[in-house]
């Protein structure tokens, strides 16, 4: 899947975690995450980044895609808990390089 936002790629190969387990797994076990790669946690409000060895960018979405927040997080950190969040998006550290909080995010399937 691809991510973008204000006619911009945000991210060009994203996964999709859309079940307890590939929420709970999500990039635990991964050794590194390179720009523009990402995972969608669908309908997961919060995260962790417990048994991670390297700091991603998340970013907090509203039902409809809508940013509701961004924050970088260190391994073995927690996520802030952003009001009304509905989807979470990983993607590798520096992937967003402007503030796009209240931009909605497009998803395109890849073909």
């Amino acid at each position: 899947m691809i991510i973008s936002c204000k006619d911009q790629i945000v991210a060009d190969r994203v996964g999709w975690a859309d079940t307890f387990w590939k929420r709970f797994i999500g990039l635990m076990g991964k050794k590194a995450m390179e720009k523009g790669e990402g995972l969608l946690l669908k309908n997961c409000s919060s995260i962790h980044c417990f048994f991670m060895r390297f700091p991603i960018d998340a970013v907090y979405l509203s039902e409809d895609w809508t940013v509701l927040g961004m924050e970088t997080l260190k391994p073995w950190s927690l996520g802030s808990r952003v009001k009304k969040t509905r989807h979470t998006l990983e993607l590798a550290y520096g992937s967003v390089d402007t503030n796009i909080i209240g931009e909605k995010l497009e998803m395109i399937e890849d073909i």
